[in-house]
């Protein structure tokens, strides 16, 4: 049997260690020879590479709308620090480094997190909608994912035009989302006032980059019900629209805390034995 965490067992530690973490972080971006994007343009590039968005407000939460009101204030507070930041050669992404200026002119309200397996209020909750929005934007780019974290339980379903298995979860300190400029390109986010994200290029891009869902299934394992997806990442030439190349990109485990939609199949699997993991 695994150990509990120290701050579990002695909650009133949990702020000091969750500072301990920010720190860390901080320092380690400071040392790790990456140069992050920093930097704003005026103006935006001249090409649009690839366009996302999704409803702000999710209905279907089974929890206060009041707690999704605070989600779009924290969405607001947290995009302005990525607006119009270019992505140069070389340069990497980092969702905390631009995001833990968020809070310098106006405080993130009280939102849902996930906190231990378990969903609950917590400062600046939602903005995993940020995070995943920007991954899925990422995925359809050349830019390269460095780090990248996924969701292992849902709670409940996604907003209309939500793609399972393209989440990307964060926590200042634990966890972030990274994306690294490989190309010769620079590229630039532009981010409007409502949650729709584009991204534009100096240069116009020879390949068209769409990443599908190629395999989706549910399957239970004693219990629990799971979804995995299998996200492929296609390439198309600019010109021609052919297709020149495809590539599996990762594969997805969710666990389902949710009613499924009726006469959804689900596959039976046993059950796993102790110390088995279901890491993706």
């Amino acid at each position: 049997m695994s150990r509990k965490p120290l701050t579990q067992i002695f909650p009133f530690l949990l702020p000091l260690r969750s500072r301990q973490r920010k720190i860390c972080f901080c320092l380690g971006m400071a040392l790790d020879k990456n140069r992050y994007a920093r930097t704003k343009g005026a103006e935006l590039l001249a090409h649009q590479i690839f366009q996302a968005e999704s409803a702000l407000i999710n209905t279907e939460t089974g929890y206060d709308i009041q707690y999704q009101i605070n989600k779009v204030h924290n969405l607001k507070l947290a995009v302005q620090t990525m607006d119009k930041i270019l992505i140069h050669p070389g340069e990497t992404f980092s969702f905390w480094q631009l995001a833990r200026y968020a809070e310098r002119h106006q405080a993130y309200r009280e939102g849902l997190v996930l906190s231990r397996g378990k969903l609950v209020p917590g400062k600046g909750g939602g903005l995993c909608l940020l995070s995943n929005m920007l991954f899925w934007l990422f995925l359809n780019t050349p830019l390269t994912i460095v780090e990248r974290h996924p969701h292992r339980i849902e709670y409940f379903p996604l907003p209309p035009g939500g793609i399972p298995g393209t989440d990307a979860t964060i926590s200042q300190g634990w966890l972030d989302l990274k994306v690294r400029n490989e190309t010769e390109a620079t590229y630039q986010l532009d981010t409007p006032d409502r949650l729709k994200l584009s991204l534009f290029s100096d240069q116009p891009c020879r390949h068209r980059y769409q990443s599908i869902d190629s395999q989706q299934h549910f399957y239970r394992q004693g219990k629990l019900v799971y979804r995995e997806n299998h996200i492929c990442q296609v390439q198309i030439n600019a010109r021609t629209g052919e297709e020149t190349a495809k590539k599996l990109l990762y594969i997805n485990r969710c666990q389902i805390c949710y009613p499924l939609a009726p006469h959804t199949q689900i596959q039976e699997l046993p059950e796993k034995r102790e110390g088995e993991s279901d890491e993706a």
